[in-house]
C-alpha cells in the first residue's frame, strides 16, 4: 500500500506498507522533508511497524512522537503528517493527478446563480456525471453571502446593505459571512469526489484542498499560510477564508473567498461583526484584520486569477472546461425553488 500527503506549506510525506494479520508491516517513510538526526528515520519506521491497521492518524502521530530521539528536528512535516499519509495508504486514497481536472472561468452570473451552480456541479461530480472541477466565480452584482447556519438578523444590517447596494443570500456550506462587492474579491469553488480527501480529518482537508492556492500566492511574493480551521493569511493579515459542504452522494464542495480590495467602512456598516467574534483576534476592528491582495501585489484582479489558473494547470494537469446548457438550466431552476426564496434565506432568522 502506498500513501502520500503534501503538508500545506511544507513537504511531501510518502509511506509504503503492507497489511499482515490486521497490523502494519514493512513500513517505510520517505519524502523531501528534512529530519535530524539520521537515526530518527529508523525510529519512526519502528514506531509505526506493528500498529493495528485501524489506528487513527492521532494514534499513529502519538506513537511516532514517543519514539523520536531526544532533540530530533522535523522540518517540513510533523508526526501528524505521517499519520495522515498512513491513513491515506490504508484507504487507498487517490492523489490530485489521479483525476482529470477541468477549470471553468465563464461569464458573470448573479450571486444566487453562483450558489446554485455550486450545488449542481458538486452533485454531478458526486454522481460521476462531471469531472472534478475548479471554478472561478464571476458575478454582476454585490451581495452578502451568509453561511448555512448563520442567523440573518445577527449577521447583516439591512439598512447598511440597502444603502450600499448589497443583496443578501445564503449558501449551502457553513462558515461566516462573505462581503462580495463587485470586482473586489476572488472566489473559487472546487468540486471533488470524497475519495480525494479520504484518510484526512475534516479539518486537515481544508488545508489540503487549498495548498495549491498558497503556492500561487507565494509565486506572487505573498508569504501565504493556512491558519486552522479555514483562514488563508499572510504576516500582514487575513486574506480570505474557506468553507465546505459534503453531499450524501460523495460530492465535496470546497470554496474560498479572498479579498482583492475592500472598503473597511462599508464592511462594518453592512455586517454586524460582534465583539465576541473578535475577542481572540487581538484587534478592535474587523477591517484591520484583512489585508487585500491588491495592496499586497499591486496587480489587477484578472492577473491574480490568471496566476491561480496557471498554477492549478501546472500542478494537476487541468484543462479548460465549460458549464453545459443543462447545468445552467438546472441551476436556474434551483435558484427559483431554493436560493431566491424567503424560506431559504430566513431558515435561520
Amino acid at each position: 500500500m502506498h500513501g502520500e500527503y503534501k503538508v500545506p506549506g511544507g513537504k511531501l510525506v510518502v509511506v509504503d506498507l503492507e497489511e499482515r494479520d490486521g497490523r502494519i508491516a514493512e513500513f517505510r517513510l520517505a519524502g523531501d522533508f528534512f529530519l535530524e538526526p539520521d537515526e530518527a528515520l529508523g525510529a519512526i519506521n519502528a514506531a509505526v511497524e506493528g500498529l493495528p491497521v485501524e489506528t487513527d492518524a492521532v494514534g499513529i502521530a502519538s506513537a511516532v512522537r514517543a519514539a523520536l530521539p531526544a532533540g530530533a528536528q522535523l522540518l517540513g512535516f510533523t508526526p501528524e503528517a505521517v499519520g495522515t499519509a498512513v491513513r491515506r495508504a490504508l484507504v487507498t486514497a487517490p492523489g490530485w493527478r489521479d483525476f482529470d481536472w477541468e477549470i471553468v472561468h465563464e461569464h458573470p452570473v448573479s450571486p444566487r446563480m453562483n450558489l446554485a451552480l455550486d450545488e449542481v456541479l458538486t452533485t454531478r461530480v458526486g454522481d460521476g456525471r462531471r469531472r472534478p472541477t475548479l471554478r472561478i466565480w464571476e458575478w454582476d452584482e454585490s451581495a452578502v453571502v451568509i453561511g448555512s447556519f448563520q442567523s440573518l438578523r445577527n449577521e447583516v444590517d439591512p439598512d447598511g446593505a440597502r444603502t450600499h447596494g448589497f443583496d443578501v443570500v445564503r449558501r449551502i456550506s457553513g462558515g461566516g459571512a462573505m462581503l462580495m462587492a463587485a470586482n473586489a474579491i476572488i472566489t473559487y469553488s472546487l468540486y471533488v469526489p470524497a475519495s480525494l480527501v479520504a484518510g484526512l480529518t475534516f479539518a486537515d482537508s481544508y488545508a489540503f484542498l487549498d495548498d495549491w492556492v498558497l503556492q500561487a500566492l507565494r509565486s506572487l511574493g505573498i508569504e501565504a499560510t493556512y491558519q486552522p480551521l479555514n483562514d488563508i493569511a499572510s504576516p500582514q493579515g487575513k486574506i480570505g477564508g474557506a468553507a465546505q459542504k459534503r453531499l450524501a452522494n460523495g460530492g465535496v464542495l470546497h470554496h474560498a473567498t479572498l479579498s482583492y480590495d475592500m472598503d473597511g467602512q462599508v464592511m462594518t456598516e453592512v455586517l454586524r461583526i460582534g465583539r465576541e467574534k473578535l475577542s481572540d483576534k487581538g484587534t478592535v476592528s474587523a477591517a484591520k484584520r484583512v489585508d487585500p491582495l491588491r495592496r499586497q501585489t499591486g496587480l489587477a484582479r484578472e492577473a491574480i486569477i490568471e496566476r491561480f489558473i496557471e498554477t492549478f494547470e501546472k500542478l494537476y494537469g487541468a484543462v479548460p472546461g465549460t458549464i453545459s446548457a443543462d447545468e445552467y438550466a438546472e441551476a436556474e431552476a434551483l435558484v427559483a425553488s431554493k436560493f431566491a426564496t424567503d424560506a431559504w434565506l430566513n431558515r435561520v432568522p
